[in-house]
């Protein structure tokens, strides 16, 4: 399996894709026209002709017969061109000392905090494909590439997860907030969210806080809480240093977590590494492994390992890196365990 940059020759593949995604994934659409737009900003981003707030690095997973079986994607800095808007958690504490009343009341405040900072999104991997390090690969994969290009991005990176919503596309929390401010559907606002047509949330959004004692009880209880979908990117994601920190989708809710890089273990601790080729010992770790370029970059995961400032690999994965022995690779054990048996 190989990571590496969305070309315009993956329309189709991609297409196929969004069709299995289905029409909650508003940044994978099934329509050729907006795919292809996508694919082209994202060439031009690889070739370094766009500015920060522009930046789509869209990313497809590869197997070895060129088939194209997952896509993700690290957006350069939000908020910039079109305005990025969430829930802040809060407390509102209110006291009346004659009755000897205190109360501590949730509150949603709407923000634009995240402005400038980075994010990943647009993950998706074939459901046929869901299994060994296909995941782990996809997601932890555009973090290494932050890793070696640190300049290109803000100062955070931050995820913006799938709420609760049922198989109709019903968001509890839309249901008993937004829809009283907007008159439209969960599925409708969101896409048009999708389509960078954010403008309406601030003209019609209120700009007070608000308490979340007055929403349903349906809502309260999915605030901050992950789709069942999204639960196995949210565990990578942490795993790796993410964390929430009071942020949510205006939309349903869901968790918008969030990490300083020079925080996140795949960017702490990746090394540069010069490549040999040999045969790894049967008990070598899993490495996480990127040949160092912008516009050819290719990152891989294999069994790798360390002999001081080199990294052995067999000749398929430097065939897949597209490098030679003596080239230099930034490397991180995917997994946080193994990697303290590759520096023991």
């Amino acid at each position: 399996m190989i990571v590496r940059p969305a070309q315009l020759t993956d329309l189709r593949a991609l297409l196929t894709l969004a069709q299995r995604a289905g029409p909650g994934f508003t940044t994978l659409p099934a329509n050729e026209e907006r795919l292809s737009h996508r694919l082209r900003w994202a060439q031009r981003t690889f070739a370094n002709q766009v500015e920060k707030a522009d930046a789509d690095y869209l990313f497809v997973l590869e197997d070895d017969d060129q088939q194209v079986i997952g896509i993700s994607a690290l957006s350069g800095a939000i908020g910039l061109r079109e305005p990025w808007y969430n829930y802040r958690l809060g407390m509102t504490v209110n006291t009346s000392t004659d009755l000897g009343i205190r109360r501590q009341i949730p509150t949603l405040f709407l923000n634009n905090e995240m402005t400038g900072q980075s994010e990943v999104c647009s993950l998706f991997l074939h459901p046929d494909q869901r299994q060994g390090h296909n995941g782990r690969l996809l997601s932890v994969a555009r973090l290494l590439f932050v890793a070696e290009y640190p300049q290109l991005f803000g100062e955070k990176l931050i995820a913006e997860l799938r709420g609760s919503a049922d198989e109709q596309g019903c968001s509890p929390f839309w249901d008993s907030l937004g829809r009283h401010f907007f008159k439209m559907d969960f599925s409708h606002a969101d896409h048009l969210s999708g389509l960078g047509n954010k403008a309406f949330i601030a003209e019609l959004m209120p700009r007070q806080p608000l308490y979340t004692c007055l929403l349903t009880e349906q809502a309260q209880a999915v605030i901050g809480k992950a789709h069942g979908n999204a639960e196995p990117a949210r565990r990578i994601l942490c795993a790796e240093g993410f964390s929430h920190q009071g942020y949510i989708d205006i939309f349903d809710a869901g968790p918008v977590i969030e990490a300083r890089i020079p925080d996140i273990r795949a960017v702490r601790d990746s090394q540069t590494l010069a490549l040999a080729i040999g045969t790894p010992d049967d008990h070598a770790p899993t490495w996480l492994i990127h040949n160092r370029r912008l516009e050819n970059c290719r990152i891989t995961a294999a069994c790798a390992q360390l002999n001081g400032t080199h990294l052995l690999v067999d000749r398929l994965v430097a065939k897949r890196l597209q490098l030679q022995p003596g080239d230099s690779v930034r490397a991180v054990p995917l997994f946080k365990q193994q990697q303290q048996a590759a520096a023991a």
